[in-house]
């Protein structure tokens, strides 16, 4: 008789990039034998994958190592803030291990050293997806790690390191391998989608007897391949960002992108080092829309950069009436420790920032809202997230799971997860559609 499984707690924090990251360390440690429980009071130990990218993240974070500690006393910290490990130390010297971002090996190895493994082979049936934190019908797809951009205000590189592109071979057969487990959406991610392959001169590799350059264009039209949805996310706006367009119109990835534009004012653009012709990306923004009338554009910006006057705060919001974005997050700007921006002279208030933030929203909640009755008495196309006795939550092409709007359908009860269904537009809020089964 074999000796029960040693029993793990884990709690996953920050981005879907880390969510990946939560789910590779969750899929190694059911291969060896450890048993996932969801209560601190069931788990032998914990393990909690951090976040460190703005102040509230790492308090967060900081909060949820405190509350392990507390519950359990066993903890393992890793994740971004694990590159701060001095941070953690301090607040809380009892930790097991302190390891960072996708240090896989280094995590499994402070597991080992507080619960070595009682691996029982006859009970460890993985599916060959692995262990996924989203529902069964989407999921995430890392195709790259770390980042060559050097943004004043944000501190991943340093944390994650530069570039790194999976091989696009491995990124399709990942792709295959989901699909073929019922996945129904993948979520393309990585800290900057547009640079996939730059670090590796965009290596040719075979899948499915043909040759693919390591590069983004030629991922998409291996994606589109597979039958599912393929959405894009972290698009920085070079050029080769046109190349998709026609993948789009032709119905083979989705019209959607998630674009960081962060900002409208060319000086601020530069305060950033961020790519800043804004005149020129209004341009691209149209000549989008000609070839893709039904693309949707998500962005985030950030308001009250130290520095920016009420003259380019207003060029910003000039900025969004004129590109009529579909979607659009907005912050405050955050001081996060180790960034260049903190250095910059004139920091705008904080009740001023909040004023901004104020602002920004409003203006672009009418702008979605618009865009959203347009759609009214449309029939579209919809991916079944949840269905219930009031209906079904779905998304359509335009929403991206827990970051955009919903479609809800007040007929869907019978419906599954995973359903596509073409549903009717009746009615429209600020983020969300109101919709029936068509026909």
């Amino acid at each position: 008789m074999s000796k029960a499984s040693q029993k793990i707690g884990f709690v996953s924090l920050g981005c879907p990039k880390a969510l990946v990251d939560s789910e590779r360390i969750l899929t190694q440690l059911k291969v060896e034998g450890y048993e996932i429980v969801p209560s601190y009071g069931a788990a032998d130990a914990v393990v909690v994958n951090t976040c460190g990218f703005i102040d509230a993240a790492v308090q967060e974070s900081l909060d949820a190592i405190g509350e392990a500690l507390h519950e359990n006393g066993k903890v393992i910290v890793t994740g971004c803030l694990g590159k701060r490990s001095e941070l953690i130390r301090e607040a809380y010297p009892d930790v097991l291990a302190i390891t960072g971002p996708q240090d896989y090996a280094s995590v499994m190895s402070a597991v080992h050293s507080a619960l070595p493994p009682k691996r029982n082979p006859l009970l460890d049936i993985i599916p060959d997806t692995g262990i996924k934190l989203t529902p069964k019908h989407y999921a995430y797809l890392k195709i790259s790690e770390g980042c060559n951009h050097r943004c004043s205000f944000c501190i991943i590189p340093s944390m994650r390191g530069d570039l790194v592109s999976r091989p696009v071979d491995e990124v399709l057969v990942e792709a295959e391998r989901l699909v073929k487990g019922g996945v129904k959406e993948l979520l393309v991610i990585s800290q900057d989608t547009s640079a996939y392959g730059v670090d590796v001169k965009y290596a040719e590799r075979m899948w499915r007897d043909k040759s693919y350059r390591t590069r983004m264009t030629e991922l998409c039209e291996g994606l589109s391949e597979l039958g599912v949805w393929t959405r894009l996310h972290y698009v920085y706006p070079y050029p080769h960002v046109d190349e998709i367009m026609p993948l789009m119109a032709e119905g083979k990835i989705l019209p959607y992108l998630d674009i960081p534009f962060q900002h409208a004012s060319p000086r601020i653009l530069k305060l950033m080092k961020r790519p800043g012709n804004i005149e020129k990306t209004l341009e691209r923004i149209q000549n989008w829309r000609k070839q893709v009338p039904d693309i949707t554009l998500r962005s985030t910006f950030i308001v009250g950069f130290p520095g920016e006057t009420d003259k380019e705060f207003e060029e910003l919001l000039d900025f969004l009436r004129e590109a009529e974005l579909d979607r659009v997050g907005a912050f405050a700007y955050s001081p996060v420790d180790g960034a260049k921006a903190n250095e910059l002279p004139h920091p705008v208030s904080e009740e001023l920032k909040e004023d901004r933030l104020e602002q920004f929203m409003a203006v672009q909640a009418e702008i979605s809202a618009a865009k959203l009755q347009r759609k009214i008495g449309r029939t579209i196309k919809v991916l079944v997230d949840e269905a219930n006795a009031d209906g079904a939550i779905a998304r359509s092409s335009a929403d991206a799971p827990e970051i955009d709007g919903l479609v809800r359908i007040a007929n869907g009860q019978k419906l599954k997860p995973g359903q596509f269904v073409d549903v009717t537009v009746e009615a429209a809020d600020e983020h969300d559609l109101h919709a029936r089964l068509a026909g």
